[in-house]
């Protein structure tokens, strides 16, 4: 699964995206790049409206609304309750409303592995960003270890995309960092490296990742060393 060349063709084609139409092509261009059988964004705000585009069939999407999966669907429920990625295997499919939900998900063609990214907005907006595959325990985690850090970029950057181009949904405005973002990033601008930085927040290092691309994302920044600099001009953190 994965080609690294395709894949950046299909970042070049986002970044030039100029609708909401064209996102949909986004979605299916970025399953081939990656070679995985679902790519899917979805968007819902706190009046309940939502958006979405990917590569489910449509059968499939239909059938999940008629159903109300989303109250019952694990992955909704782990991901409001998170704010790193999900892999569908940690979640808990032992009820059997969810057992009946994931059978009928695999008869429409849903693969049995998932990796689904939690975008937060403001005034309640939530989203999710997912890739989807049939394959092996060994295969998904040794795709997702390759392309985990690249999914998390493009979610983020595929709801900045989806913002700008709704006119009822504007752009996420800048936003504080949270206390541990801010802990993170002053570790950082200390001149901690991640792992000194994670071990003194006794947290893992992926988590890490998770609370550093988050302070990017809010900041604006093109990398880690331009968030640090971002936050130090604006007060956000103090060295």
């Amino acid at each position: 699964m994965g080609n690294r060349a395709n894949l950046d063709q299909v970042l070049e084609a986002l970044d030039a995206t100029s609708g909401l139409e064209d996102l949909q092509a986004i979605s299916e261009a970025l399953r081939d790049a990656l070679g995985v059988r679902h790519i899917v964004y979805h968007w819902v705000d706190s009046a309940g409206d939502q958006y979405g585009c990917g590569t489910y069939s449509d059968a499939w999407v239909q059938r999940y609304v008629e159903q109300n999966y989303h109250r019952i669907d694990p992955v909704i429920l782990g991901c409001f309750q998170r704010f790193h990625p999900v892999d569908w295997k940690r979640m808990d499919w032992s009820g059997k409303a969810a057992k009946a939900m994931l059978a009928d998900a695999l008869d429409h063609d849903v693969g049995n592995q998932g990796y689904s990214i939690p975008i937060r907005g403001p005034n309640g907006q939530f989203a999710l960003f997912t890739a989807n595959h049939d394959c092996n325990d060994e295969e998904w985690e040794a795709f997702t270890e390759a392309y985990g850090r690249d999914l998390l970029l493009i979610a983020h950057y595929f709801n900045r995309k989806a913002l700008d181009f709704e006119t009822d949904r504007q752009p996420e405005p800048t936003r504080s960092l949270s206390p541990r973002e801010v802990d993170a990033m002053t570790l950082l601008a200390m001149g901690y490296n991640r792992a000194q930085v994670a071990h003194s927040l006794s947290i893992s290092e992926h988590t890490l990742r998770v609370y550093i691309e988050s302070a990017r994302f809010k900041l604006g920044a093109l990398n880690t060393t331009h968030a640090i600099a971002t936050a130090m001009s604006r007060g956000l953190i103090l060295v």
